[in-house]
């Protein structure tokens, strides 16, 4: 429990389509120290204020002890306000900051809070897929599939970090082989465009899913059930239905080629790095090879690609801890 009267909290949030994650953090020189965090469920509440609220009371926080306040938030944050892509609510920094008091709220893309762990992760909270040499006045790329798909970039400026927002997930998917044609017109099918974020995401689990399937599926019985992502991704670490086996082998490897993507785009040769839900629950499956193969992929510059250092984040409050590292430079 936070001490009530302890001064000058930053106060920070990851809000995705699924999970809010709030937390109270002691401002630090390089890494803010986490002192409290709770997760509550985006959907079962009306707005943001109303999950803010409840967490000043979980916390035993008061508005007087929070002195900067960041949000990083899944959709284009445009004028300090943000409509979110897989959520009906519309977040303004301005109202929070009416709402509560707090001094210096700032909203940020939930890619660019990512972006701003990078530089203070561990080595613990990383899992290596490729070595590489990182270049240490490159750019960083970063990537995150969950409920939806993110991807950002961290610009060395003068030796100064910068992030930068990209909406890339829903940038026109690039089909590369036979079966990827089949999923993309299907996928064009029902949706009347595909998207990167109709393939890399949990809800692109299940798109793969319904095309990759020619017989009925052993796992999954009810693609609409808040859980067919997941038994998805089971059944095809565990191999236990060839369809699914087939949907994450399908899924990883486009995983792979967008990274690649995102990586050429912005000339990261100071590392990529794939944060998001899906990826550490896969992790046996992108470790297989398919996903780095896909990656390296790109003649004339694959050798530019594989001198990349590509990294798993394992944290799964990078996105909260990025937005903390934010608010503590305000």
């Amino acid at each position: 429990m936070i001490v009530k009267s302890m001064p000058n909290l930053v106060l920070a949030g990851d809000i995705g389509g699924t999970k809010a994650l709030i937390g109270a953090f002691e401002p630090a020189p390089v890494r803010p120290r986490r002192r409290f965090a709770r997760a509550y469920g985006t959907h079962d509440h009306p707005e943001l204020p109303a999950i803010i609220e409840t967490f000043m009371r979980d916390a035993g926080i008061t508005r007087e002890a929070i002195g900067a306040a960041c949000f990083g938030v899944a959709g284009p944050v445009i004028d300090e306000a943000a409509d979110l892509t897989n959520v009906p609510w519309r977040i303004d920094a301005r109202e929070i900051t009416r709402a509560f008091g707090f001094p210096g709220v700032r909203l940020l893309n939930d890619l660019v809070a990512m972006a701003y762990s990078v530089p203070v992760l561990e080595p613990s909270e990383l899992h290596v897929l490729q070595a590489g040499v990182a270049n240490a006045t490159g750019n960083i790329a970063i990537i995150a599939a969950g409920t939806g798909l993110g991807e950002g970039m961290l610009h060395n400026i003068g030796g100064r970090w910068v992030a930068a927002p990209t909406e890339a997930g829903h940038s026109d998917f690039a089909a590369r082989t036979e079966r990827e044609i089949a999923l993309m017109r299907d996928l064009t099918q029902r949706y009347g465009r595909a998207d990167n974020e109709h393939v890399i995401s949990g809800r692109g689990l299940i798109n793969i899913h319904r095309v990759a399937h020619r017989e009925p599926c052993l796992a999954v019985k009810d693609l609409a059930a808040p859980s067919a992502a997941a038994l998805i991704s089971l059944a095809g670490l565990d191999r236990t239905c060839p369809g699914c086996v087939e949907t994450l082998d399908l899924f990883v490897e486009a995983y792979g080629a967008e990274t690649g993507n995102l990586a050429l785009r912005s000339v990261a040769t100071g590392g990529v790095f794939v944060g998001g839900g899906i990826a550490p629950k896969i992790l046996p499956a992108i470790v297989e090879g398919s996903f780095i193969k896909a990656f390296n992929a790109k003649p004339p510059l694959d050798a530019m690609l594989r001198a990349m250092p590509v990294s798993v984040i394992l944290n799964d409050e990078a996105g909260l801890l990025g937005a903390a590292v934010f608010a503590n430079s305000i």
